[in-house]
């Protein structure tokens, strides 16, 4: 029925007013009872089928520190005190009683990695607050058991250790390739925030490769996953996961006044942490190789100036004499744009990329020259000898040490450079050469022959019971022949 319509019209004082009425209409909302098709690839509808998995695979980590505490039992406090001080036995009548009492250190997470039980998570989350490993480690799983968990290694300078739980056929996390991470991509970040429980937030990637924001001191290695996914005190060692709910990092830090979450997340990126991981599994620690530069980030004015198609990479300022840059060729001026096929974009990346590889490593390193691109293979030294002068020392002859002539060598001993060959280090007073060669004299060749290592120079000498040397010593040249038995 259409609605009748009563208009009053009235003229007051020039001013003209309608007044409309108009019959109610009924007014109806539809609801749609169509449950949610979540496996609509169609349709990004919900998270739930990617974080399934993802939820069971992060645990809840309490760790714990062992406190010993005496009770007297009938003698002075101050006379046990000067008995223990001065090594006086207590009469075992009046002998304290030692009762343990365990002092909680903190709560974190933790990410299962293998189905037979091998766990990561921070190693600030199982270290006390003087930075010692924590006496006792808890680790609750998701369908409520909650199992001892032993330390197998921890590297305070990548703030990352792995535990291991007595178990089998655990859901564990499949680990992606973190350098494929963009800004923008969606992340998921697991964890047990303040101790309540298994929570989940979700975020985009917000920037990659943060360093310098000294989170893990100046030693430490910064090379962050930056994330607005919320992260509470408690998800330290938690899951960053991916949208196909693969781990790509591992949350350890926030930046905030309060102490909360105000969408500044980062979290150590899983390709890096794996490397770690598998190296604190298989030796227990985590050796990092040297290879002797000091380096820059590459500014437009560089890149002009080193003639670089863009401004990228890390600009080698010095090499140290003596260790594997150096040895290999790399020069000052060289811009090393690639180690082992991953670019390198400035200082930090080139120093976060190198201390995931152990000593004896050879690399292949990308580098600009004269605006020309070339490269050559690096081995890593060991930090403790970074020289590699025990490698290099051996007894050529019976009480005789020598060594491969180096830089080093040579200012020690004020040899020229163009001189190389094999130094003699030292000659025991009861070596039958003690004579003959005197320390600091140089071999330069072996029956006519150079010798590149200590080993190829005892080969040498074992063939003939007289052997031709040829020498270098105080600026002179000279043969010597000398018997061997």
């Amino acid at each position: 029925m259409k609605a009748r319509l009563l208009a009053v019209v009235c003229i007051l004082g020039g001013l003209f007013v309608a007044v409309v009425c108009a019959q109610k209409k009924e007014v109806n909302l539809d609801l749609d009872s169509r449950p949610m098709d979540r496996e609509n690839p169609k349709y990004l509808t919900s998270y739930a089928p990617v974080l399934k998995d993802a939820k069971d695979a992060v645990v809840a980590v309490h760790s714990a520190r062992i406190l010993k505490v005496y009770r007297s039992r009938g003698m002075d406090p101050r006379e046990q005190l000067l008995r223990r001080y001065f090594g006086m036995p207590v009469p075992e009548q009046q002998a304290p009683e030692v009762e343990e009492r365990r002092a909680p250190q903190g709560v974190g997470s933790g990410v299962v990695i293998s189905a037979d039980g091998y766990i990561v998570t921070n190693n600030h989350v199982i270290s006390t607050e003087a930075g010692t490993p924590a006496d006792e480690i808890l680790v609750e799983l998701t369908d409520g058991r909650e199992l001892e968990a032993k330390l197998v290694g921890r590297d305070p300078r990548s703030d990352l250790a792995v535990l291991k739980v007595d178990a089998e056929d655990l859901t564990y996390l499949p680990i992606a390739d973190s350098d494929h991470l963009e800004v923008g991509d969606i992340v998921f970040a697991i964890g047990n925030p303040m101790g309540i429980g298994l929570t989940i937030t979700q975020g985009i990637v917000s920037a990659t490769g943060r360093s310098n924001l000294a989170i893990l001191g100046e030693s430490g290695y910064e090379s962050f996953i930056q994330t607005d996914a919320p992260i509470n005190p408690g998800n330290s060692g938690g899951a960053l996961i991916d949208a196909y709910g693969r781990l790509v990092g591992i949350n350890t830090a926030i930046l905030s006044r309060s102490g909360g979450s105000i969408g500044l997340g980062f979290a150590i990126p899983s390709t890096f942490a794996r490397k770690v991981m598998l190296a604190l599994i298989n030796e227990g620690e985590m050796r990092r190789g040297v290879i002797g530069v000091s380096v820059d980030d590459i500014n437009a004015d560089y890149a002009e100036a080193f003639e670089l198609p863009a401004i990228s990479g890390a600009l080698i300022q010095s090499v140290v004499d003596g260790l594997p840059a150096a040895r290999a060729g790399l020069r000052q001026g060289d811009v090393v744009v690639s180690v082992d096929g991953r670019a390198i974009v400035d200082a930090a990346a080139l120093r976060i990329k190198l201390g995931e590889y152990a000593p004896g490593t050879e690399l292949q390193i990308e580098f600009y020259r004269e605006g020309q691109l070339e490269s050559l293979n690096v081995r890593l030294s060991d930090p403790e000898d970074p020289y590699e002068l025990d490698a290099t020392i051996g007894e050529i002859l019976e009480g005789v040490q020598g060594v491969i002539l180096s830089d080093l060598w040579r200012r020690e001993f004020g040899i020229e450079r163009d001189v190389d060959g094999i130094l003699v280090l030292s000659v025991a007073n009861d070596s039958p050469f003690v004579d003959a060669l005197p320390r600091g004299s140089v071999i330069l060749e072996i029956n006519g022959q150079v010798s590149e290592t200590i080993e190829e120079a005892e080969s040498l000498l074992d063939t003939q019971k007289v052997s031709r040397l040829y020498l270098y010593f105080n600026g002179r040249r000279g043969y010597l022949t000398i018997r061997s038995d």
